[in-house]
């Protein structure tokens, strides 16, 4: 079994510890979820464990077999301009699609010249995967190239849109099949259905996987451990993400006991300590020590904080944006076809479907960046929107993040009319005051894309537009940005693929489905996709049904079963509660989580088989 080891993993960035000494081991067909809000060392444990980088001091802190490959999708792909698709993917080092790369290459260069040198090379590619009984590699790769929508292989990469190049990058790692997949953000830029293909791939995926995305759904469905970075530590949790989010919870509460009683004690040592002591015993210099350290542990526990978003927002009128007898054509192809759309106060529209169909184009439009044409487009005189593009606005990297802010508003006004500073803002944006005086150049991405949001928000907006906002935000973020706009008091126009968000915060949706086909629909994505899924048919058997047997009656033995079953299954029951509860007080004692894990699931299986002896007895007794 091959597996990763990583033992007291330390990195620096500036003033800042992404790890502190962390370990963890990878195990075969381990499936884990990495999350964290944005700046806690995500992107980096992957490009450390993918070899790009390394942590500080002892570069031996990784161990893995010699044999053993990782494949790394960034967020970011780097590819020669004049490559073609097909040596892109094809890059990796697997022995074995070295030999379908030179294969579909040879096969590439003879149907556009067939002439006696490439007939060599073709001939000798063929006898080559006939050797290597190639044929199912080339056939599971071109199936991958397909679900990820890449139909020609003999583009150069400077032809292909961003989101096709990470498609293409995508498929060069999921090709390769390492070892190890470590996997940025993937399904940034794919559409409903390669998203779907690729949970169920990933799900089946006999070698191991570490990933990092936002989107909820994908994470629940996918993973099978959660890593949740913080503070430099690393927090491992059973199971996918509801399991996560269960056991987070219970954590936190412990930790949260924990600290209250921390602090009454403190309190009553400060009391000691203030009335002071007549004589300085052993016994009371103790206590004087106790003191000493509970006053340098008193906020030990720490947490990622909650971020609020408190910011007042101007009125809006009850016109807002209305498009008529709309349309609008690009290089040829349809965009928006006599399209009609009215925006009203309070609007949760939700724009979705095919890329390249249009949906950043009808953002543009709305924002007034595109003119129409034909048609006409109207705006409500107290508009005042906020756009959030896919690209930051250029960020000065030499200037402050308050300074940065500052440009927008020296104060911010909540809702209930107060005003609070822009450092109070930025605090509560998780920037904490040290931060302020950084320079905007050495934020990690999700910090500035969290930057420039705020930047829009302070401007007070009663519409906003938003385009793919879930890219490069942590779920943190996330989960109170979605509660904010459900607070919002104007309008939200929002173009997503990430179905957990569109759920939250769209009631109604606009599909794109792209020649100028858009489709209205009220209701959630999910019921949406599961209406337009494929009804399979249910095969009608033909085989003739047998007489249902007759049941016998329950033995002495089974009635003495019976009759403690629901006993035992009471009891099965609270073991599971008393372990949970064990690993919620373990902290992050790697072996013995790993005991109690294994313990939980040993007693499950129990449990699950007494409940099916439970259906079987009770089925006997009722049948007599």
């Amino acid at each position: 079994m091959k597996e990763l080891k990583v033992t007291e993993l330390y990195k620096t960035f500036g003033d800042k510890t992404l790890f502190d000494r962390i370990s963890f081991l990878i195990h075969e067909k381990d499936r884990i979820g990495l999350i964290g809000v944005n700046g806690t060392g995500k992107s980096s444990l992957l490009t450390i464990l993918a070899g790009q980088d390394s942590g500080d001091g002892d570069v031996s802190a990784i161990e893995k077999a010699s044999d053993y490959r990782i494949g790394y999708l960034a967020q970011e792909q780097i590819f020669s301009a004049d490559l073609l698709v097909l040596d892109a993917v094809f890059q990796g080092d697997n022995p074995l699609m070295q030999t379908v790369r030179n294969y579909e290459k040879a096969l590439l260069e003879l149907s556009n010249d067939n002439n006696a040198e490439s007939q060599r090379r073709f001939t000798v590619a063929e006898e080559a995967m006939n050797k290597q009984d190639a044929w199912t590699a080339d056939s599971e790769a071109k199936a991958i190239l397909n679900k990820l929508g890449i139909d020609t292989l003999d583009k150069r990469i400077d032809e292909l849109s961003g989101g096709q190049i990470k498609r293409v990058a995508l498929a060069q790692v999921l090709i390769d099949a390492p070892d190890l997949l470590l996997l940025d953000e993937p399904t940034n830029h794919l559409d409903y259905d390669a998203i779907q293909w690729l949970e169920s791939y990933l799900k089946s995926y006999t070698g191991s996987l570490l990933m990092v995305t936002h989107d909820r759904y994908f994470l629940d469905r996918v993973t099978n451990r959660i890593f949740e970075l913080s503070f430099g530590k690393l927090y491992e949790y059973q199971g996918n993400y509801e399991a996560y989010l269960v056991e987070k919870a219970e954590r936190d509460r412990i930790a949260g006991e924990q600290e209250g009683k921390r602090k009454q004690l403190y309190k009553q040592e400060l009391a000691w300590m203030r009335a002071g002591a007549k004589a300085r015993t052993t016994k009371q210099q103790a206590r004087i020590n106790r003191f000493e350290d509970l006053k340098d542990n008193l906020h030990q526990v720490k947490t990622d904080g909650q971020l609020e978003m408190n910011i007042a927002t101007t009125r809006l009128g009850k016109k807002v944006l209305e498009l008529k007898q709309a349309s609008y054509a690009i290089a040829g192809k349809t965009i928006l076809e006599n399209f009609d759309l009215l925006v009203q106060s309070k609007e949760r529209l939700g724009i979705t479907g095919k890329n390249g169909a249009g949906k950043s184009t009808l953002l543009n439009i709305l924002a007034g960046r595109l003119p129409l044409d034909n048609g006409v487009i109207e705006m409500g005189e107290t508009v005042r929107l906020a756009y959030y593009t896919q690209q930051n606005e250029t960020l000065d990297p030499n200037k402050r993040m308050i300074a940065y802010l500052q440009e927008a508003a020296e104060e911010v006004k909540q809702r209930d009319g107060s005003q609070i500073s822009v450092a109070e803002i930025l605090e509560r944006f998780l920037f904490p005051r040290f931060m302020h005086g950084s320079l905007i150049g050495k934020l990690s991405g999700g910090e500035k894309r969290r930057l420039y949001l705020l930047k829009l928000l302070i401007q007070q907006p009663n519409v906003l537009l938003l385009d793919e906002p879930t890219n490069d935000l942590d779920i943190a973020t996330l989960t109170v940005l979605e509660d904010y706009l459900q607070e919002f008091s104007g309008a939200v126009i929002t173009v997503s693929h990430d179905r957990y968000f569109l759920d939250k915060v769209a009631e109604k949706l606009l599909i794109f489905e792209g020649n100028g086909m858009i489709t209205s629909y009220f209701g959630s994505i999910v019921d949406f996709l599961e209406q337009q899924a494929p009804v399979k048919e249910e095969k009608v058997s033909k085989v003739k049904p047998q007489p249902k047997e007759r049941k016998k009656k329950l033995s002495y033995k089974e009635q003495k079963e019976w009759e403690t079953i629901e006993d035992d299954i009471a009891l099965l029951e609270k073991n599971i509660d008393e372990l949970t509860e064990a690993m919620n007080h373990q902290g992050d004692d790697f072996t013995k989580l790993q005991d109690l894990q294994k313990e939980i699931d040993q007693t499950e299986q129990s449990l699950e088989e007494k409940m099916s002896r439970w259906e079987y007895l009770s089925e006997l007794i009722e049948d007599n």
